[in-house]
């Protein structure tokens, strides 16, 4: 009986691996395409360089709204980053999981969550909130794989990292939520420069009258 028992653990466990080497190379699969896709789009395109003309500068300046809260949220902060990695590191560990930390990796995720009893694997994206409440954000990297692995893509919240971290309860393919593309803009500027120099319409001369127009 002990050894039949041995022998079933043995194999979940080998059978866990197997799931998680083909599901990390399904996923290397999918960024070589995506890869060769891009490279084919940028072959199709011929451009060359001609003569340039500057017809105006641009001036970028710091976000007026910097140090808003919900603002703050959206800049990285390693401190932050490294106690909510800790945390659900920690909290996966003790579910009995194997635990591998991939976010130096550039996957879209920040850790690899296996159970090795039932062979169920997680790829899960860790955010972490200084205060008790805020606001997260994903890259186009980490939402694109969001939607590429909903069946196991897990988002990961731990808020209070600056004081007691609160490991909130973990969200399971967040591309379903409803996300807001980050595009604002608050200032336009023009080169004074620009308004000095002659506007020059071109436009096709019109043929005599009474004549057809040329095609």
């Amino acid at each position: 009986m002990e050894r039949w028992i041995a022998d079933d653990s043995e194999g979940n466990v080998e059978g866990a691996a197997g799931n998680l080497k083909q599901a990390e190379e399904r996923h290397s699969a999918l960024l070589a395409r995506r890869e060769r896709r891009r490279m084919d789009l940028d072959r199709q395109r011929s451009l060359s360089l001609q003569a340039v003309e500057r017809f105006t500068s641009v001036l970028v300046m710091p976000h007026p709204e910097r140090d808003r809260p919900e603002m703050k949220n959206l800049r990285s902060d390693p401190e932050t980053e490294a106690i909510a990695m800790r945390v659900v590191m920690d909290h996966e560990a003790a579910q009995g999981r194997s635990v591998r930390d991939v976010h130096e990796d550039d996957l879209g995720y920040d850790i690899t969550s296996l159970d090795t009893k039932s062979g169920e694997l997680r790829l899960i994206e860790i955010k972490g909130i200084g205060a008790e409440s805020g606001t997260v954000s994903l890259t186009p990297n980490e939402k694109k794989v969001a939607e590429d692995r909903r069946d196991c893509y897990w988002l990961y919240i731990v808020t209070r990292c600056k004081t007691q971290p609160r490991f909130e309860k973990p969200i399971p393919d967040p591309a379903r939520l409803p996300w807001h593309e980050v595009q604002k803009v608050d200032h336009y500027y023009l080169s004074v420069n620009a308004l000095r120099q002659p506007t020059t319409l071109r436009e096709r001369e019109a043929p005599p009258y009474g004549e057809p127009k040329k095609e």
